[in-house]
């Protein structure tokens, strides 16, 4: 399991959070086909991809404003657990956590099979669905300034 989360440009506190559970690779961009969008003038359309590579996580940068990790321009690098990318120079943080955030974590997070169980569920129960619900993988969009 891997969870990214979209921290607060000057209070580095949690804006939002996405997890992923059985996703081999993850792409983080400004265009809607990658699995988390971010609006930033500084973004490339597919900024950064990490991949599952056996038992580890490794980032690639795909952007040509750079990621930096450290504070140092890198093309790739292995993820540690907790680490922070920044997407180009002045552009957003993103912390890298690999494993389960407790419940004390980021309280509106959800992975991606507790959504599709959560609205299989109400699909279920509720009298007035007509047909199930698709399961599809939903993507997240957040304006940054």
């Amino acid at each position: 399991m891997i969870t990214l989360t979209l921290l607060h440009p000057v209070q580095s506190t949690p804006v939002q959070s996405w997890t992923f559970e059985h996703e081999p690779i993850i792409r983080i961009g400004r265009s809607t086909d990658n699995h988390v969008i971010l609006y930033s003038a500084v973004v490339s359309r597919h900024h950064v991809e990490l991949r599952q590579v056996n038992s580890h996580w490794e980032i690639f940068n795909l952007g040509t404003n750079g990621m930096y990790v450290n504070g140092k321009q890198v093309m790739q690098a292995v993820v540690e657990d907790g680490v922070v990318i920044r997407l180009a120079r002045s552009g957003p943080n993103v912390q890298i956590h690999l494993k389960a955030v407790s419940a004390e974590g980021f309280a509106g997070e959800t992975t991606l099979a507790q959504r599709i169980r959560s609205k299989m569920a109400s699909a279920t129960t509720d009298p007035t669905a007509k047909e199930p619900i698709e399961a599809t993988e939903p993507t997240t969009s957040l304006p940054l300034t």
